[in-house]
């Protein structure tokens, strides 16, 4: 990958993929408002979740799952308040995940933490 853009944008097209080989209708990408951003939305039946994806060329610093923090879980909860009041959205479940995708020599390596907050 040439730039963090591109990176980014590949490691969230792969999360959208992981959902929709699930049977997942991804809802909305890179819902946005004054509270942030939230990445991927997908519905299954009267199930909704709410995914934050991080992408990382390297490890070096830990893995990109671990960037979601207490603070950035709080503000994905909130968001997708926001995005359920703006879509008048109703779920029987509602689901947090993070998918983690490590990028090395143009291979994606994905993994999906489903509830992982």
């Amino acid at each position: 990958m040439d730039s963090r853009p591109a990176l980014g944008r590949a490691g969230e097209d792969a999360a959208a993929d992981l959902y929709r080989r699930q049977g997942f209708k991804v809802r909305d990408r890179n819902y946005r408002c004054s509270l942030g951003e939230i990445d991927i939305i997908a519905q299954s039946g009267r199930l909704l979740v709410f995914c934050e994806v991080k992408t990382r060329a390297t490890d070096r610093w830990g893995l990109p799952a671990e960037a979601v923090n207490v603070r950035k879980r709080a503000r994905i909860r909130r968001l997708a308040g926001s995005w359920m009041h703006d879509h008048r959205a109703a779920a029987e479940e509602i689901r947090f995940d993070v998918v983690s995708v490590l990028v090395a020599n143009d291979r994606l390596t994905v993994t999906h933490f489903p509830h992982a907050f």
